[in-house]
């Protein structure tokens, strides 16, 4: 039998985030192509993968597992290293786990960032508990070794961004090639409008997590007691947030595409403070002619050109994030060539790159 021309191997299939939108977008790119993953939640995650046909590891049989992944975390490695993935070129999507598949073609990996909890632990290890973290440092030396041996395992190593493209040349000794992902959001599709809040706001759109810093950015709106912000998404610190918001600050929650579209379009600018290995959300403002104020840090140095997509604060501390707001409100700013810098990502450009790769690696097969 002959293999496929491409498989699409994922960490997970359990959450509704930047790199599932990677894995969509190459699963709409070929859609012949089978999604091989260690655990599928198809009420977690977005809903178009049940379009797809999603291969799963045996870990998915344990219930528990698919709606709280990080469970599973000491199980992912051998998971993966089981995985046998039959076809000229398998396209692994990765965050730690994913490149260590065996693969009986060519194996590229996009690697959205290397596992943070090995190489970024102090950040990381924030949001676990002291019990979680131990057992973390315990498995961290076996599971460094199984992962420089994935990474070195792969024929082609891709990265997001230049700051990832750097962290993989230290970590591996990899000299990968930055593709930047697809922001594939469609600006003339149905909006759902929330009455109960009024355009001009400033918007925020993050998981709520320790190193997504939006404890500072709701901290920051007390210094600024003339804007509205929005804090969209969902996580742990929901709860907390909402409890500590002054009142011009509105958390929604988990918003629909939908919504989000009409909060893009609705809003005067966005506030990103996130530790991000990517810059996505700048590059989905800029889609809907808004500018950003952001962290500089990791991604964002890709994605904004400061003074002309967005200007920067030096740390997440609600001070310099206030003064990052006024330096943004003092500025005027063309939508035009907002637009313009973010048709730089789009998905037709990442899918040309990636079929590229594709071909060039088959080729080698003879």
């Amino acid at each position: 039998m002959t293999p496929p021309a491409l498989a699409i191997v994922h960490d997970y299939l359990t959450q509704p985030g930047g790199a599932e939108r990677v894995v969509l977008t190459l699963a709409s790119a070929w859609p012949e192509a089978s999604i091989h993953t260690s655990l599928y939640d198809p009420e977690g995650t977005f809903p178009e993968f049940s379009r797809v046909a999603v291969v799963t590891s045996p870990l998915n049989r344990i219930g528990p597992l698919r709606h709280r992944h990080r469970l599973a975390l000491p199980l992912l490695a051998p998971a993966f290293s089981r995985m046998v993935v039959e076809s000229d070129v398998a396209l692994c999507s990765s965050s730690g786990w994913a490149h260590g598949v065996q693969a009986h073609g060519r194996k590229v990996v996009y690697c959205h960032t290397p596992a943070r909890w090995l190489y970024q632990a102090d950040r990381y290890l924030e949001e676990r508990s002291g019990a979680t973290a131990g057992a973390l440092a315990l498995l961290a030396p076996g599971l460094r070794r199984w992962d420089q041996q994935a990474a070195r395992s792969a024929d082609r190593y891709l990265v997001n961004s230049r700051v990832v493209a750097d962290r993989v040349a230290t970590i591996y000794g990899i000299d990968a090639e930055v593709v930047p992902p697809p922001v594939d959001i469609d600006v003339g599709a149905t909006q759902d409008p929330d009455p109960s809040i009024e355009p001009g706001f400033l918007l925020c759109v993050a998981r709520l997590l320790p190193y997504k810093n939006t404890e500072a950015v709701v901290e920051a709106l007390n210094r600024l007691p003339a804007e509205r912000l929005v804090l969209a998404g969902s996580g742990p610190l929901v709860e907390q947030l909402r409890q500590r918001a002054p009142a011009n600050v509105t958390v929604t929650g988990r918003v629909s595409d939908a919504r989000l579209r009409w909060l893009y379009r609705n809003c005067s600018g966005l506030l990103a403070a996130s530790y991000e290995d990517f810059g996505l959300t700048p590059i989905e403002a800029a889609r809907f002619g808004q500018p950003t104020v952001a962290l500089h840090w990791g991604g964002f140095l890709d994605t904004i050109v400061e003074g002309e997509t967005g200007v920067y604060f030096a740390e997440p501390t609600p001070d310099l994030i206030a003064e990052g707001v006024r330096k943004l409100r003092s500025q005027r700013w063309s939508a035009g060539t907002l637009v313009a810098h973010a048709e730089r990502y789009s998905a037709p450009r990442f899918i040309e790159r990636i079929g590229a790769i594709v071909d060039e690696e088959r080729r080698l097969l003879g």
